[in-house]
């Protein structure tokens, strides 16, 4: 009897052996995959339900699924807020567990909003968004601080995009091919994902930590204490300031594209396609993976920092150029959409696996990359519920082409002016503090 309760430990003992040994290609692909398959399976809790439309429900005078989504991105701010010193102190050891717990606590909450009728079961969806916030950090801390991070990294980004249509298709078929009603519709699609996400939660807990090699490149990765952090703040505040209020303009945009891009393809005649929504997220990922996966190849950390800000500002570029072709019908609504969603998220993604790793490596940090990561998401979803309410009680008409055109456009062009500035004072910190 003995033996069948160890067996469990004896594999996983053998696992991590064989992958500290393992060459760097399969290192790297195992990881990946198995952060890929999390972070996309937390998607099928947090998504899927922006697949419904919740029509001729309102609530507090704004419409039901409005409210809905500001009220998960209201949890999504706490929890990245509280996410802060969450992540920072985490520590190594806890974080596959924490995923777990974090992850059933938010399944709960949709089943709790299946079966509690409307008007009452919103708050349901504020909780909902609260442990959610925290996962992003606990993943990336199994691969942060590695000389192939930014590879490993990209691949898990990716999933933002990848997932989050692979959740609303997820979702829509449930609602079209089975009749799921769009209530019970989001606690189910919480269940199709659950069986892939403990077993992937499970193989990120078998990765060997960070050998000599990896922190001789990058540092040593480690808990910080409430000292570190404001001695970190200080130090590169100035450099924090245009970089965060960019990341806030690019998350205000993620969250538009995600959440409302049901709507504009309704409007532009894609009423009842499923497809689209993980069609045109697996074409984005597989573009921004083409780039910013590239980055592990530059060794120097110093130059990769800062030409992440010249992949951002390319990105901006992209956003602009394809809706200016769009206002002209030179393009589509697919391929303008593709384009200018594409452009933006090459601006987003470096932030979550290039930007603050490379930060952290560049000017010798001993912290973790969810510290930074978690002040910019914070400030990013508060953006995001500020712009939500503003949209919502104040009186102007417009299409959803029409809101798109001006938030990529608006978006872009100050972006492009804060990285700039923010390459600038990277620049003047890196002389005077030049290792």
């Amino acid at each position: 009897m003995q033996y069948y309760t160890q067996v469990p430990t004896l594999i996983s003992k053998s696992l991590q052996e064989r992958l500290s040994k393992s060459p760097p290609f399969l290192f790297v692909l195992y990881v990946s995959l198995s952060a890929f398959v999390v972070y996309s399976c937390m998607y099928g809790f947090r998504k899927p339900f922006t697949a419904a439309t919740y029509n001729g429900y309102r609530l507090f005078g704004v419409s039901y699924k409005v409210l809905l989504v500001i009220m998960q991105v209201i949890g999504y701010v706490i929890s990245k807020f509280y996410g802060i010193r969450f992540i920072a102190t985490m520590r190594p050891e806890k974080r596959a567990l924490s995923i777990i717990i974090l992850i059933v606590i938010s399944w709960l909450s949709l089943f709790f909003f299946a079966i509690v009728s409307y008007p009452y079961n919103w708050i349901f969806m504020l909780i909902n968004g609260l442990p959610l916030g925290m996962v992003w950090g606990l993943v990336f801390g199994f691969l942060e601080g590695r000389k192939l991070t930014e590879l490993m990294g990209a691949i898990l980004a990716t999933s933002f995009i990848f997932a989050s249509g692979l959740a609303k298709t997820v979702g829509k078929r449930l609602m079209i091919e089975i009749q799921i009603s769009e209530w019970w519709m989001p606690f189910v699609a919480g269940a199709v994902f659950m069986i892939p996400l403990l077993i992937s939660v499970w193989c990120l807990q078998q990765i060997p930590a960070p050998g000599h090699d990896d922190i001789a490149n990058r540092t040593i990765r480690k808990p910080m204490d409430i000292d570190e952090r404001k001695a970190f703040v200080k130090r590169f505040f100035s450099l924090l300031v245009p970089v965060v209020i960019a990341y806030i303009l690019l998350t205000i945009v993620r969250d538009f594209s995600e959440d409302f891009a049901n709507e504009l393809w309704n409007e532009t005649g894609f009423k009842d396609n499923a497809d689209i929504f993980a069609s045109t997220s697996t074409l984005i990922s597989l573009m921004v993976l083409a780039v910013v996966g590239g980055f592990f190849m530059i060794r120097s950390n110093y130059k990769a920092f800062q030409y992440t800000h010249g992949i951002i500002c390319f990105g901006f570029i992209m956003s602009i150029l394809s809706t200016i072709l769009f206002q002209f019908h030179l393009i589509g609504p697919f391929y303008w959409f593709l384009m200018a969603t594409t452009g933006l998220y090459l601006g987003y993604v470096p932030y979550n696996c290039l930007y603050f790793e490379r930060l952290l490596a560049t000017y010798k940090i001993q912290g973790n990359v969810g510290f930074v990561m978690y002040i910019a998401d914070a400030f990013g979803y508060l953006g995001t519920v500020i712009v939500l309410l503003i949209k919502e009680f104040v009186n102007l008409k417009y299409s959803w082409v029409n809101f798109f055109t001006v938030l990529f456009l608006i978006t872009s062009i100050t972006g492009i002016v804060l990285i700039l500035w923010g390459a600038k004072v990277s620049a003047r910190i890196y002389k005077s503090f030049e290792p």
